[in-house]
């Protein structure tokens, strides 16, 4: 089987680095033509010269998916350019955290901003678009928080928890029109966010010893799965989180799986 997306149009947020640039530049390779937005402008130069670089067909906008203007006026400059929207993935987002008893509001109502009220803009703003077109994908980025939260992070981990039921519920109201509607949640992918990848090496064992397939992430094993729901091959996918963890805690010890003489 080939997954064939040439001539979609896709839109990415969150797109300037990390996940959202690998997504975008992977749909890019597939001859996909990706709209990438995000607040970093430099980042999305940087990306639109690479797109140029290799020849791939997209734009780049600049666009806070919590200004409901905003996302309107990104989405019909994108329906001007290419005539319709095929893919959005919804993976622009936010974590800063602190304990509840601390936690200033402002950090609280900014996970909630991006990382909920963003896939709700973006989405409201395609479906009728995709309705019209009886056909779509709408792609969101859950996180293993959703799954397991960590002590710090109920911000974030409350706000992509909704993003799961969000999905379940989009998937019902989209599904006589042909339009799925899934989510995504990564694990461990070192970041200028969580420092993983500069951890001393006895804490990086600790935490590498939560996983099934004991390595770090890389963003490509998210980018290579959002490939996958946004094709055909995914079409009866729906309503669904799917985990792309590296089977993070799978098992309450996946680390002694390791530990045997056959490894």
């Amino acid at each position: 089987m080939i997954i064939d997306l040439k001539g979609k149009v896709a839109i990415v947020t969150g797109a300037a680095a990390g996940i959202g640039r690998e997504i975008a530049l992977t749909l890019g390779r597939e001859g996909v033509k990706t709209v990438a937005t995000d607040l970093d402008t430099d980042g999305l130069t940087k990306l639109g010269d690479e797109f140029a670089k290799n020849g791939f067909e997209g734009l780049q906008i600049a666009c806070d998916v919590a200004d409901a203007a905003a996302v309107k006026e990104t989405v019909a400059r994108v329906v001007a350019e290419y005539g319709t929207v095929d893919v959005l993935v919804n993976n622009a987002g936010v974590a800063p955290g602190g304990p509840v008893e601390t936690l200033p509001v402002e950090k609280w109502d900014l996970n909630f901003s991006v990382n909920t009220r963003g896939p709700f803009l973006m989405s409201q703003a395609v479906i009728p678009i995709m309705k019209k077109q009886k056909s779509g994908r709408i792609i969101n980025a859950a996180s293993f928080a959703a799954i397991v939260p960590a002590i710090g992070g109920a911000a974030y981990a409350a706000s992509k928890a909704a993003v799961v039921y969000f999905t379940r519920v989009l998937a019902g109201e989209l599904g006589p029109w042909n339009i799925t509607v899934n989510c995504y949640a990564p694990g461990m992918i070192p970041s200028g966010i969580n420092n993983f990848g500069s951890l001393p090496p006895a804490e990086a064992s600790k935490m590498l010893d939560t996983l099934t397939l004991r390595r770090w992430q890389s963003s490509d094993d998210v980018a290579n799965l959002v490939c996958f729901l946004a094709s055909d091959l995914a079409g009866y996918i729906t309503g669904t989180m799917v985990d792309v963890s590296g089977g993070k805690l799978a098992t309450q010890r996946p680390y002694v799986a390791y530990e045997g003489p056959a490894v």
